[in-house]
């Protein structure tokens, strides 16, 4: 099993110095979120974007049902149960970043994460996992999935971005995971939004453009 297919926004300049891998939330695909990319590479010129399919089919959806794709299995919600499936993944994740990296020749501080969703959830599991420092994670409307035996973890820079109207991950978990992970040294950013439901307004996709663009030295 790897992570096989993804979508890619490059930049006009053709010319790549950094990295942004965006993971998608539960029965999407890589094909939701790359539609961020025309945007935040406003903000991050010479980027280049990159939106995989993750690797498992969405077992919330009918059988055959298409382009509908998961991290880690949501059917049990319990906290224990879904540590254990993002660690499941987190090979298969840690894999792909690797050869992007290897692929266009840059070093780990030349990467980003963003996720949404579920997304958010892998990619802060994944990010201070990594053997190297990445340059931060960008994450929407996502939760954090702590594990109490983490340890010499990578404390890099990260945004949360949230809906105080989410009905699907209640905003809840943005406070949650922001007072864990600057408990731990973490470098914690972000803000909520009044209305928002589970999705990401133009606010967020702007204050996550600044993130970026802080994060990369521009």
């Amino acid at each position: 099993m790897s992570i096989s297919n993804f979508y890619e926004h490059a930049p006009q300049s053709g010319k790549v110095e950094r990295l942004v891998i965006l993971l998608h939330g539960v029965g999407s695909n890589g094909q939701d979120l790359i539609s961020l990319a025309p945007i935040l590479s406003q903000y991050a010129p010479n980027t280049m974007f990159i939106s995989p399919d993750a690797p498992f089919a969405c077992d919330m959806m009918p059988a055959g049902y298409p382009n509908a794709y998961q991290w880690f299995s949501l059917a049990d919600r319990d906290p224990h149960v879904m540590l254990s499936g993002v660690k499941s993944v987190f090979p298969l994740v840690e894999e792909f970043i690797e050869a992007q990296l290897e692929r266009y020749d840059l070093t780990a501080d030349k990467l980003a994460l963003l996720g949404f969703s579920q997304g958010t959830m892998t990619s802060l599991h994944v990010a201070p996992r990594l053997k190297s420092k990445i340059a931060g994670v960008l994450g929407f409307s996502g939760a954090l999935l702590w594990d109490e035996t983490a340890k010499d973890l990578q404390t890099i820079p990260i945004c949360l971005i949230h809906g105080e109207a989410d009905d699907v991950v209640p905003v809840q978990a943005w406070s949650m995971a922001k007072e864990m992970l600057s408990m731990h040294g973490f470098e914690v950013s972000g803000h909520t939004s009044a209305g928002l439901t589970h999705s990401i307004d133009q606010q967020g996709i702007d204050a996550g453009g600044v993130f970026l663009k802080r994060i990369f030295n521009f």
